[in-house]
């Protein structure tokens, strides 16, 4: 599969490569709202995708009071509600804070960790200790409240998946020790274990005071030379240096039973989310182990154990419920932006399209966008699918490398469906 990028981010392919900004951060959050055609958008951090059936409750309850009802799944494996009356901030504050789900409301954008969302459930080490320290550590850093909303920490099982995804500091399960990544630096440096979450910490107030001069919100963003200098500074306090170049696709959690199975797992259709969906998947969660972990790929992972046919019976559910619950639906694969209506930079309703060019599984994930800017899109191996003014524009993204493929005019769905399908099989 693929790994994705950071939710709402400009494609570095559009804007020319990395860029250094002298604009303020306006990342959204849930204190600081984002205006869009179908209202203000809050975007709720959940650390490690981590829910409890309690909190998934409350995000509900926040979506029908404030907004339009749904929930949307981000590619950091966070929830965003839309359609939200432009005086509900205070009202969706308390009732977040109520919940547990807003700690500190100066870190509250700060709070990006994305985890292995298998971790502990398939014969894999778990990193729930990490992610518990090094959230608490970011909410109790005065200086990582500058961090940008955009700053990533990954936390990694040793598997790959998360470390894949171009995080700004990871950390990945190297038996009792851990690997520290800067950026996308091939050198890692090995810490103890129990010194993971610190040293990451440590790394991003580094970063911090790196870019102070130029702007950057991400250690992509960087001059090549201070990138390098703070790959130098926090390798002389972290550990011995290993090469071990990181995975450049990733391979998120196939829809079905994992473990035995300790855990299944599903994806949403274009990562949107009805409340009778979300209801079911909350249920489910409290019905075995309490816990729902929302993946970077727009999917759910439900952490058993399960007997099989309690694992069968659940998915069966979820299933008819339109969810995706095994890795041959048409929808797997299938992703794109808001699009029109909701998005006033779009020039055409993508997920109507998408939905309508679904079709055979393709050997390649397919992104549509609305417009160049390309919010939310994913990296690695890719069919891009771009609406320009006169129809859509179909590339094969490998990397930074695009390769065309063809252009679809406006008012001929069939043949755009097709041209999909056909880039899809490459």
């Amino acid at each position: 599969m693929l790994a994705a990028m950071p939710d709402s981010a400009p494609s570095p392919l559009s804007a020319g490569g990395p860029a250094l900004r002298d604009s303020g951060d306006a990342c959204p959050g849930t204190l600081r709202l984002h205006r869009a055609d179908d209202g203000a958008l809050a975007r709720v951090r959940v650390p490690g995708g981590v829910l409890s059936a309690d909190r998934a409750d409350a995000l509900l309850t926040a979506a029908g009071r404030f907004g339009d009802g749904e929930l949307h799944l981000t590619s950091r494996g966070n929830v965003q509600l839309r359609g939200l009356g432009a005086e509900c901030g205070g009202g969706l504050a308390e009732l977040l804070t109520a919940a547990g789900l807003l700690p500190s409301a100066a870190h509250e954008r700060a709070r990006n960790i994305v985890a292995s969302p298998l971790a502990g459930l398939d014969g894999s080490p778990p990193v729930s200790d990490w992610l518990s320290e090094l959230d608490g550590l970011v909410c109790g850093s005065a200086a990582a409240a500058s961090l940008s909303g955009r700053f990533l920490f990954a936390l990694d099982d040793g598997r790959g998946d998360v470390d894949a995804l171009g995080a700004d500091v990871t950390l990945i399960a190297a038996g009792d020790s851990c690997l520290l990544r800067i950026g996308a630096s091939d050198e890692v440096f090995r810490v103890p274990g129990g010194k993971g979450p610190r040293a990451a910490l440590l790394a991003a107030e580094a970063f911090l005071r790196a870019a102070r001069d130029s702007g950057a919100w991400r250690v992509k963003d960087l001059p090549d030379g201070v990138r390098a200098d703070l790959v130098r500074t926090v390798g002389a306090g972290a550990g011995p240096a290993v090469h071990r170049p990181r995975l450049r696709t990733a391979t998120p959690p196939a829809p079905g039973p994992h473990g035995s199975p300790n855990a299944i797992s599903v994806d949403v259709p274009l990562g949107r989310l009805t409340p009778a969906q979300w209801r079911l998947l909350t249920e489910t969660a409290r019905r075995y182990g309490n816990e729902l972990r929302l993946t970077p790929w727009r999917g759910i992972v439900v952490p058993g154990p399960f007997a099989h046919d309690e694992a069968v019976e659940a998915l069966r559910a979820l299933d008819a419920a339109g969810l995706i619950t095994a890795p041959d639906s048409p929808w797997t694969g299938v992703g794109a932006c808001i699009g029109h209506p909701g998005c006033a930079k779009s020039l055409s309703d993508v997920r109507a399209e998408a939905g309508a060019a679904v079709g055979p599984v393709g050997r390649l994930p397919v992104y549509w966008s609305g417009c160049e800017r390309r919010c939310g899109h994913p990296h690695g191996e890719w069919i891009d699918v771009v609406a320009t003014p006169d129809g859509h524009r179909i590339s094969h993204l490998r990397g930074e490398r695009r390769d065309p493929r063809t252009t679809v005019r406006n008012g001929d769905p069939a043949r755009l469906a097709a041209a999909v399908a056909e880039a899809r099989a490459l």
